[in-house]
């Protein structure tokens, strides 16, 4: 079976719907069998050299063009052997696998000319860090279909060390580069790799539906700036599983768009399905919504994740200008350990790409369930401080216990609503002891989730 084929069907089972509004299968829930290619060749067939020094940008290029000519035949795969293979930014193209075998280690230059500056991303209006262009990202895809980036436990190493300095002194004229970046991509598979040391995002799908990110491992220092994992944006039918992230900043953030720019192109992030993930994040969040959503973000199921020595465990992030909305939220069966605050929600986060914004475009937060957490060593409860102009609805929390090396955890609300059931200790008024009929549960029959 061609890789396509295997793609069709994870894409037919993500959209298929049950009457009444229950969603049959979520984007998780697929046997995925990634067949090899017909065609192969290694990067050594275009004068590469794995001894971690000598450039190798245009032999990835020409690989990767020759390649091209295979994409009606099956497509084919690169095949990278072990060693050091230094490189600047290159294109994948469609119906391609990059396969990094073990022991092999593809680096990223340290030389910014090695990195093309591109325009930014029209939902953001400018570079996330800097006004204007951006550093184009290590390996990109745009506007591709049918790609995988997979291997035996290889390695994609950013060495973002001197990006993070470049950062912190303010010295940079365009926003860091990630990793791995597909633009308006479809079937694409990321598996059975390790990243390190990116110099900032990890892996960032943005505009792409069908999504697998698999079996990966993902690292960076505790002091590396602003650095994270896995970025869904705008982006639907996501499926992240069987992943250990830990992060200088977020481990895993979801996110839709800044501000009018996002408003604008209205692409949401939505049907995202999360499991089975070690989260660790040193100054952000382990797992974070925004603070960039104005296109929303919705259709969110998150099960079976362990969240530990992070700053913050689950966080909502927004603000006024923002537009937008999070909503239809599941996360449940949760494991917490040395976090600061379990969970937040912040309607003051972030900041403005310009002073175009309107002040008036408010975010809509409603239908947002946490359920099934136990919390060992955690200070700060919940903090929901939400907007008054417009308050965040339906915060449903159940089954939740959370405890502190001494004393107990404590909660910070306002402008917030919601329900609590069986939640230790005991929320904020804000949170009626009643499990109100408006808030999404999770019905463990047949595995299917539904409004009650």
């Amino acid at each position: 079976m061609k890789m396509l084929v295997v793609l069709l069907l994870l894409l037919t089972l993500s959209n298929a719907i049950d009457l009444g509004g229950e969603k049959d299968e979520k984007p998780c829930d697929y046997n995925l069998t990634l067949e090899p290619r017909p065609h192969s060749v290694s990067i050594l067939e275009f004068g590469a050299v794995g001894d971690g020094r000598t450039l190798n940008t245009l032999a990835f290029q020409n690989a990767i063009f020759y390649l091209k000519s295979f994409a009606d035949k099956g497509g084919a795969q690169l095949y990278v052997p072990p060693g050091r293979w230094l490189t600047g930014s290159f294109n994948l193209t469609s119906h391609l696998t990059l396969f990094l075998e073990k022991g092999a280690v593809i680096l990223g230059s340290q030389d910014p000319s090695h990195w093309e500056v591109v325009e930014p991303l029209p939902s953001y209006g400018r570079g996330i860090e800097l006004p204007g262009g951006r550093y184009r990202s290590l390996i990109n895809g745009y506007m591709l279909h049918d790609v995988v980036i997979t291997g035996d436990n290889g390695t994609i190493n950013g060495q973002g060390s001197v990006w993070w300095d470049w950062f912190s002194s303010q010295t940079l004229n365009y926003s860091r580069p990630h990793l791995v970046e597909f633009v308006s991509s479809k079937y694409v598979v990321v598996s059975n790799l390790t990243f390190v040391n990116a110099p900032a995002y990890n892996i960032h799908p943005v505009y792409c539906s069908n999504v697998h990110v698999h079996n990966i491992s993902v690292s960076a220092p505790p002091e590396s700036p602003y650095t994270v994992g896995i970025v869904p944006d705008s982006s639907d039918n996501v499926c992240i599983e069987d992943c250990s992230i830990g992060m200088g900043y977020d481990a895993i953030a979801l996110k839709s768009g800044w501000d009018e720019y996002g408003i604008a192109y209205g692409r949401p992030t939505t049907n995202v399905h999360i499991r089975r993930v070690y989260l660790q994040s040193s100054s952000g969040s382990s797992l974070a919504f925004g603070s960039e959503m104005s296109g929303g973000i919705s259709d969110v199921f998150v099960e079976q994740v362990h969240l530990y020595n992070s700053f913050s465990g689950i966080q909502f992030r927004t603000t006024k200008g923002r537009g937008g909305y999070i909503r239809e939220i599941i996360i449940s069966d949760v494991e917490m350990e040395n976090i600061h605050m379990a969970f937040g929600a912040s309607g003051q986060f972030g900041s403005h790409p310009d002073d175009k914004f309107d002040p008036n475009a408010l975010p809509d937060l409603d239908h947002i369930t946490l359920q099934d957490v136990i919390g060992t060593n955690i200070t700060i409860a919940g903090s929901f401080t939400g907007i008054q102009e417009s308050p965040f609805t339906s915060f449903c929390l159940s089954n939740i216990s959370l405890s502190a090396n001494s004393g107990f955890p404590t909660w910070v609300c306002s402008n917030v609503s919601g329900s609590s059931y069986s939640v230790f200790p005991q929320p904020c008024s804000e949170f009626n002891s009643s499990y109100s009929s408006s808030c999404f549960s999770l019905l463990t029959a047949n595995g299917k989730t539904a409004v009650l």
